[in-house]
């Protein structure tokens, strides 16, 4: 029996193309897809893999390119605009979807699909990688550790690595957006960077913590149940500075021109951090949960450079679906897999502290 496929839509862009040779090592059966055959296409015949040339804009044209596969990894983004009619037509062909996004918007919309997912017997799992692999873990442990908290507060950092260009412009389409937390079960809108503090990763690391929109105030609700959440990224200081400055220009940000400008000067950029940042880069986790007694317990995870672990943990989680290992409807990582799905990769270290 042929070993069932998996379809890499995005195939083309950054994290995509270090997925592919990661795939082939494993043994997986996989299919590049992608809109522009310009890009595809040499693609599939530098690694002799087929191909498929399609976009989103058509439904039934999307359902006619997956129908024959067991699950699409989705690695196009923005995500807001790419994700709706992926998961639409994983769900309607019968096809597990997996994508790779840290956004907010698109862990509710999955979240909305999960009665009509497990009715066709499918699984829909966004943020299969960094950062929401290792925070929502950490999320799922600390409930563990404190089944009565209230409230959780997550914090992650780079060391070295980087951000791609397309996270970069995900980035940029939210520029002049509110800031979001979850407050008594429910996303609030909050101003930019609305609390700023300086976060301990063990002894290993410190890192100034900004408050951000991101996809830990939806998943890690669904995974834990605790109904106040905060995230926090760490930041240089200069980064933190041009965050406050930003604060009283939202009605310029949001500007169709001024973003365009910005993502210009972006895809002027190097894709994404080379082979040696990604190698030597290491990214940390912390997560705090507290009780109505106010009694705290927090951990940190050490892990390897975050597109590595994307790569790692994107391919992992689609081989355990290729092998029927998965739960029907929506499904966070740790929903999914449990708290200990990240360290199921070689490298991470985690520690209460």
């Amino acid at each position: 029996m042929n070993q069932p496929s998996f379809l890499l839509y995005g195939a083309n862009g950054y994290t995509g193309q270090l997925i592919i040779p990661n795939a082939i090592k494993k043994g997986l059966s996989v299919i590049l897809a992608g809109r522009t055959e310009s890009k595809i296409k040499p693609l599939a015949e530098q690694y002799n893999l087929p191909y498929r040339v399609f976009g989103l804009d058509n439904a039934k044209a999307v359902q006619e390119h997956i129908k024959d596969v067991k699950v699409v990894l989705h690695c196009a983004g923005p995500f807001a605009y790419t994700a709706k009619p992926m998961m639409e037509a994983c769900i309607e062909m019968g096809v597990h979807y997996l994508d790779i996004t840290g956004e907010i918007a698109v862990f509710e919309q999955a979240h909305d699909f999960d009665a009509v997912a497990k009715a066709k017997g499918v699984m829909v799992m966004s943020g299969t990688g960094f950062d929401v692999v290792p925070t929502d873990c950490m999320s799922a442990f600390l409930k563990k550790q404190m089944p009565d908290a209230t409230h959780l507060e997550l914090a992650f950092a780079y060391k070295g690595g980087g951000i791609s260009r397309g996270t970069a412009i995900t980035s940029i389409e939210g520029l002049g957006e509110a800031g979001k937390i979850r407050k008594n079960g429910v996303i609030t809108d909050v101003p930019v960077a609305h609390k700023i503090k300086e976060i301990k990763f063990g002894d290993e690391f410190r890192s100034t913590g900004v408050t951000i929109p991101w996809g830990d105030v939806s998943t890690a609700f669904y995974t834990t149940g605790i109904p106040n959440i905060e995230v926090f990224l760490g930041m240089k200081a200069s980064q933190v500075k041009n965050i406050k400055r930003s604060r009283n220009l939202g009605w310029l940000l949001k500007w169709r021109p001024i973003k365009n400008f910005l993502i210009k000067k972006i895809k002027q950029r190097p894709a994404g951090p080379d082979e040696n940042r990604r190698e030597t880069g290491v990214s940390f986790v912390r997560g705090e949960v507290t009780n109505k007694a106010g009694k705290k317990i927090s951990a940190y995870l050490k892990t390897p450079e975050g597109y590595k672990l994307t790569v790692f943990m994107a391919l992992h989680i689609t081989e355990k679906v290729l092998n029927d290992n998965f739960k029907t409807g929506f499904q966070t990582p740790a929903l999914a897999y449990g708290a200990d799905l990240i360290l199921e990769m070689d490298g991470v270290k985690r520690n209460l502290e």
